[in-house]
């Protein structure tokens, strides 16, 4: 597409270039994009931009700035407001794709895996995007809901093989952010609400506000909500006229708990559902009405259902031990990790490592520290992904929800921490390591450390 063609409906220009792609993150740039410099939290895209013409960027979109580069550098005011006209002018197919969205502070990850496993298993081709990255090109980021760019251009290379169906996991940044503006999201799936990113939001009721908006959107005609969440309510009243279908725990006729994950029954067939957590049913429920509501059958699913896995880093049982990795780093999330511990193995103490991490939710940190402390036999703070902030100071944070009388272990090198709480786990313990889950690396003000959670326990 010539450039021209990009701008018509926003800015004219004389310069006669082909476009390849559009790109807002320099890192990400190939060969032929238009580069977006736009603000962003702590600095200017502009900043960028010799990386971004040294990965072969052929012009560059800037808002309010006077810039000289050595390429076409066009300015356009209020550049931000214009992306999804952006996108659906260069990504056109995207509009074209069948979304599914997911939604809720815990529980987004894996309904969006297990949707897209049953999908696969029904031969059903279809994409998936969220934490994890995107699955057809291992794409990751460092957001759960790419950006708007990112998100247009990853859908319309799905229709271009064959995908016509996407499961998309939606954060309430994205939300905020108008991320998904224009999308064709058919579906919306509400997982549960309690705390977090107040860091960004403020409060709780704007937090929820964000939420709702997915089931608002005109494109979406049924919504499935989780009716054991208190808030259930409020979603299916911003779904209003639209199809809804319910989930709770008391759809199963019967549930048994074993060692490794339970034996469940559900509308007349028994199953096994191999990993732990009475949240990870739900979040099965979740997928299964989802897909029931798109006209699929009980006989066709249920038997599936057995075959599901969890993603990468959601309970992730350890080697050899009684240990487990899972990304909670909510108040509710690693609340439910602990009781699903005890639930499984009423016999043992349970450990528990975590931190928090910096620049995010200060409030939820005592909170967590309260919830794990009246839970487990036995803490080990350390350092989840402090960011710009202080280590200790966010290790202090969570102290001041712990009482005085309860012995915690503080080892803020997480390597250090999770081999000592795997080497010396006794045989009557379980141990959690909480809050990065499937991460790979570990931030720093001034420095990105290698390291991941699992291989480090696995190793130990």
């Amino acid at each position: 597409m010539k450039i021209n063609q990009l701008l018509q409906d926003i800015v004219a220009t004389e310069f006669d270039l082909t476009v390849e792609g559009l790109c807002l993150n320099s890192n990400a740039v190939q060969s032929g994009d238009v580069f977006i410099a736009l603000q962003g939290e702590h600095d200017h895209g502009i900043d960028y931009a010799n990386q971004a013409i040294n990965q072969g960027c052929v012009a560059i979109l800037v808002d309010s700035q006077d810039v000289v580069c050595t390429i076409p550098t066009i300015r356009i005011d209020n550049l931000k407001a214009h992306l999804a006209s952006l996108a659906h002018t260069f990504y056109p197919q995207a509009r074209e794709v069948d979304v599914i969205g997911v939604t809720g502070t815990n529980g987004k990850t894996s309904v969006t895996h297990f949707i897209s496993q049953l999908l696969d298993q029904l031969g059903i081709k279809n994409g998936l995007i969220g934490t994890l990255g995107i699955s057809h090109n291992s794409q990751t980021s460092s957001q759960t809901t790419p950006d708007i760019i990112t998100l247009y251009r990853a859908l319309q290379e799905y229709t271009q093989n064959n995908i016509n169906t996407v499961v998309l996991e939606v954060s309430s940044h994205a939300l905020a952010q108008e991320r998904i503006q224009g999308l064709n999201i058919t579906q919306a799936v509400f997982t549960n609400f309690s705390q977090d990113h107040l860091d960004y939001h403020q409060t709780l009721q704007r937090y929820k506000s964000e939420k709702l908006k997915l089931f608002q959107q005109d494109s979406v005609q049924s919504i499935v909500v989780n009716q054991d969440d208190e808030s259930h309510p409020d979603f299916e009243q911003a779904g209003k006229n639209k199809v809804v279908s319910r989930y709770s725990i008391q759809d199963f006729d019967d549930i048994k708990t074993t060692n490794n994950g339970f034996i469940a029954q559900l509308d007349g067939f028994v199953f096994e559902v191999p990993f732990l957590g009475e949240f990870n049913l739900l979040n099965i429920l979740a997928a299964y009405q989802t897909l029931k509501a798109r006209q699929l059958t009980s006989m066709q699913l249920i038997p599936l259902l057995h075959k599901l896995s969890p993603p990468l880093g959601r309970m992730h049982k350890i080697n050899h031990r009684l240990a487990w990795v899972d990304y909670a780093h909510t108040p509710d999330a690693i609340e439910k990790s602990i009781i699903t511990l005890q639930t499984h193995y009423p016999e043992h103490k349970i450990r528990v490592i975590f931190g928090c991490g910096g620049d995010r939710d200060r409030t939820k940190r005592a909170v967590m520290g309260k919830i794990v402390s009246k839970l487990a036999s036995t803490i080990i703070l350390t350092d989840d992904n402090p960011r710009s902030e202080d280590p200790r100071s966010i290790i202090n944070d969570i102290l001041n929800g712990i009482d005085d009388s309860y012995e915690v272990d503080i080892i803020q090198d997480r390597v250090l921490a999770i081999e000592t709480g795997v080497t010396t786990l006794k045989e009557n313990e379980c141990l959690l390591i909480a809050g990065k889950g499937h991460e790979s690396q570990q931030y720093y003000q001034n420095k990105t450390l290698a390291m991941n959670d699992i291989d480090i326990a696995n190793n130990a």
